[in-house]
């Protein structure tokens, strides 16, 4: 018999919520991502519980126990219940009863099987109790083991009925997924059959599932596949793949942690606001797009907008040339970070004032980098 463990389960928080539902007569189980990772060994950030006990009589029996229930998804079956100051999503086991490719109406139920059924991965389909004991009612676990994604059942029925399962799929994929095992075949054909409901999808939820998806480690299998079977340019009209396995070769040279917006900057797509990203992250891409091909070199972007920067750039650049980055790149980037302007607007006062004054100051700078941050503050003056 299979069994799940780890600290995310055996922790008092965990087994106090666990114990609070089977005390008061009830099943109750760790599911889906807990369960999944663990298996895997990868860290659990989350504890879903999902549970044959209703929503009101979760509340009831989280208050007799101490514990602080927060109604945070209650007409949908969800109770966030508190303990040791960490929350556990408490879901009543469901049904769908209809769907619209957006949201389901649901009913509960008191069988696991069918809860396991509404579930979009066969690998997310997994429960594990409070003694470790693994439940399995659609046979998920080869799928698991083998790292092999699958839809639960029929790929395009479980597509209909939440059409972002289509860029779950791609972000489970390379995330979880065995590359050199390729992809499985049924979820392909029933993501072709049903690529007009990607339109269907608010902006947000893609934006998030779409910065999910680049921040895995590699991305780049998973994407070319969306490219191939036409859901790419769906999402990300004008978006090109060339330069992306290029990319996440030159960030393991460079030791670059991984970034959404860096990769999503080398897919050639820079229209964050599309995404309802935030105002920072658009304002990244924005600067990418003006950086990627300006004349300024690593020295220069290092002084005016920081090591970070600097690098991401030449990465960029690198990868879009399918090139290296230049060994000098490190030395050049150091060179921008140590350079201080010597001219204060001071010295061109009181001959200069206001926008002249800031001109000046422009040029006098402009000379300085083009001279490698060379020239003194007496040659510029001079």
């Amino acid at each position: 018999m299979t069994r799940v463990g780890g600290d995310w389960l055996t922790c008092d928080s965990t087994q106090e919520v666990l114990a609070m539902l089977e005390a008061g007569g009830h099943v109750a189980y760790a599911v889906g991502g807990c369960v999944r990772n663990a298996l895997m060994g990868v860290p659990v950030a989350d504890v879903d519980i999902a549970t044959d006990a209703r929503p009101e009589r979760v509340v009831e029996l989280a208050q007799a126990a101490g514990l602080k229930p927060v109604p945070t998804g209650i007409d949908h079956g969800t109770v966030t219940v508190v303990s040791e100051g960490i929350g556990h999503e408490v879901t009543t086991f469901r049904a769908d009863v209809e769907t619209d490719g957006r949201r389901a109406v649901v009913r509960y139920s008191d069988d696991i099987a069918e809860d396991a059924a509404r579930r979009d991965f066969t690998m997310n389909a997994l429960y594990a109790d409070a003694r470790g004991t693994l439940f399995d009612p659609l046979g998920g676990l080869p799928d698991l083991e083998a790292r092999r994604v699958r839809f639960i059942r029929d790929a395009g029925e479980r597509i209909r009925e939440d059409y972002l399962r289509i860029l779950r799929f791609f972000r489970f994929s390379a995330w979880y997924g065995d590359p050199e095992a390729g992809v499985d075949a049924e979820a392909l054909a029933g993501i072709a059959a049903n690529l007009d409901g990607l339109e269907t999808l608010s902006r947000e939820r893609v934006g998030q599932e779409v910065t999910r998806l680049l921040s895995a480690a590699d991305p780049a299998p998973s994407v070319g596949v969306m490219d191939q079977v036409g859901v790419l340019h769906r999402v990300l009209p004008n978006a090109t793949t060339q330069a992306l396995a290029p990319l996440i070769s030159v960030e393991e040279t460079l030791g670059l942690a991984a970034d959404p917006m860096r990769r999503l900057a080398v897919l050639g797509y820079f229209d964050g606001k599309a995404l309802r990203l935030s105002r920072a992250r658009q304002r990244q891409l924005e600067l990418y797009q003006s950086l990627i091909s300006a004349d300024a070199g690593p020295a220069e972007i290092a002084y005016r907008h920081g090591r970070d920067m600097a690098w991401d750039i030449a990465a960029l650049r690198a990868a879009s040339l399918y090139m290296p980055v230049a060994p000098d790149t490190g030395a050049e980037i150091a060179k921008g970070l140590g350079a201080v302007f010597p001219v204060k607007p001071r010295d061109l006062m009181p001959d200069l004032q206001g926008p002249a004054l800031g001109a000046a100051l422009r040029r006098l700078e402009a000379r300085w980098i083009a001279s490698g941050f060379a020239l003194s503050r007496a040659e510029l003056l001079a």
